[in-house]
């Protein structure tokens, strides 16, 4: 922000005000920030139209992002899958086919970019795509050269027909693309191009996939439409959450990608559409919606738009979700957020309607993010109908889930004091401070600490009664500013 930001938050206020404590708000521009701080969100075409694309398609998908409320929830690249590759020229530099202007890309993503978003397109790690086209292997330096060409911001790079010693050691095979990728399109380019490893989960990618330089890496096989699908791949996700998140402040977030959306393609069961999109929000995935955006209904469109469960998924933070409890098809999942906030998934796997609750003694896994115990007086909020259900709340909350269904909430700690940040430059989240004024308006004992990403305390004040300090941090670091309460232990992040 570069206006004057002034942000107040009062002890035992409730409702919106309580809950805007865990507000996702965007770091500070630079000319080249860090790719995927947060997981991407944007569409592809495959899980819709397979081979059957071409630049009328994809133009007509942006047009209609950009008007439905896609591009305004974060929706912001617009990627073609496989089958838009077309020939090579005498130098190794791939066009693409006639159905396309001029057999290139270039005109497509000049005009996803005119509607203020990014384009994305697909190759394969081997010498042909999944679908037999012409491939990246041996061809890295100029294919990497024609997408900063052509303006791509976004590449998906598969894992067919790939060879021998490929095959042998997945991570060094994508990292090939990755140096290059490095080389030609990484941070102190024009036009940094985001990674995405799509190999299935071959080799584990997860282990690999960052230090291959990817910002997101597949973790299982192709996604299918259907509860069956969707539920595999999300026991496939349970042991992976140590391998997500933002990373570093100077460094590229990475993420799990248990595979693309599809919200609008398992049928007009609303409750499975919510628990598969609110699911994926919970994991922290990249939500790449895979449905016909052009012609989704008004139920799907609600879904794939609803701001506070994309919240969940753009938290800064960047924790991935965990299984607390798994009993009779009956899963609660949950992770932290900015301002000690928790985000809980109640998950019915059952066939029929069932009573699910969270405890708030499993809620105090994310120590380093600010302590929970059973006595925390907590506001409840359903992010499906964006509305409290319980205030001042402790111990434990439960509600019946409709089978195939999900409730997400967001708990928001109501104990939390008078603060107020006002600088010439500002991020909630203590992301990106600029000099100014930091208000503590407690009337007893505080201390206030800076911390950056890894939890290293770079300033500290000890205090009572309402003071004012001025915030020692400036430039584009990434910081969190964590205010305890010695008397009660109760500590908050922002």
């Amino acid at each position: 922000m570069r206006a004057s930001v002034a942000k107040t938050i009062r002890s035992g206020i409730l409702g919106a005000i309580a809950s805007s404590l865990c507000i996702t708000m965007s770091q500070a521009q630079t000319a080249n920030p860090p790719l995927s701080k947060t997981p991407p969100m944007g569409f592809n075409t495959w899980n819709e139209f397979q081979c059957n694309v071409s630049e009328t398609l994809l133009k007509a998908v942006a047009d209609t992002m950009a008007a439905n409320g896609m591009k305004a929830a974060g929706y912001n690249y617009v990627n073609v899958d496989d089958c838009w590759e077309g020939a090579r020229d005498a130098n190794g530099f791939i066009s693409s086919t006639n159905k396309f202007t001029s057999s290139s890309l270039k005109s497509l993503a000049d005009y996803v970019h005119g509607k203020g978003m990014k384009f994305g397109a697909y190759t394969s790690l081997g010498d042909q795509t999944c679908q037999g086209k012409p491939a990246t292997l041996g061809y890295e330096s100029q294919d990497v050269r024609q997408w900063v060409n052509w303006g791509v911001d976004y590449i998906k790079v598969d894992w067919c027909h790939v060879n021998g010693t490929q095959s042998a050691n997945p991570g060094a095979a994508y990292k090939v693309l990755g140096d290059t990728l490095k080389k030609y399109a990484g941070p102190s380019s024009a036009r940094p191009i985001l990674y995405s490893i799509c190999n299935w989960g071959v080799g584990k990618s997860w282990t690999f996939g960052r230090s291959s330089g990817g910002q997101i890496w597949r973790t299982t096989p192709d996604i299918q439409p259907n509860w069956a699908s969707i539920m595999s791949i999300l026991d496939q996700q349970v042991d992976l959450y140590s391998y997500a998140g933002p990373g570093a402040a100077s460094e590229p977030g990475g993420w799990n990608d248990p595979d693309m959306l599809e919200v609008g393609n398992i049928g007009s069961n609303k409750d499975e559409n919510r628990a598969h999109f609110g699911m994926w929000c919970l994991l922290s995935a990249p939500l790449i919606a895979g449905n016909d955006v052009t012609k989704m209904t008004t139920d799907i469109r609600d879904i794939l738009i609803n701001k506070e469960v994309i919240a969940v998924d753009q938290d800064s933070l960047g924790v991935q979700a965990q299984r607390l409890s798994s009993s009779n098809q009956l899963e609660v999942w949950a992770k932290p957020m900015m301002g000690n906030c928790r985000a809980v998934g109640l998950l019915n796997r059952s066939g029929s309607a069932a009573m699910i609750t969270v405890n708030w003694a499993d809620l105090n896994k994310w120590t380093t993010v600010g302590t929970w115990s059973t006595t925390t007086s907590a506001t409840v909020r359903d992010l499906w109908t964006k509305a409290d259900v319980a205030s001042d709340k402790s111990g434990s909350y439960g509600v019946s889930v409709p089978s195939h269904g999900l409730a997400i909430l967001k708990l928001t700690p109501s104990d939390v004091s008078d603060i107020t940040f006002k600088t010439s430059r500002f991020d909630i989240q203590g992301v990106n401070y600029a000099s100014g004024l930091l208000n503590i308006g407690l009337p007893g004992k505080y201390s206030l600490q800076i911390l950056d990403l890894n939890g290293r305390v770079l300033w500290r004040r000890e205090g009572s009664g309402p003071s004012q300090y001025v915030s020692p941090v400036k430039g584009d670091g990434s910081h969190v500013l964590r205010l305890i309460n010695p008397d009660t232990k109760s500590e908050i992040r922002f």
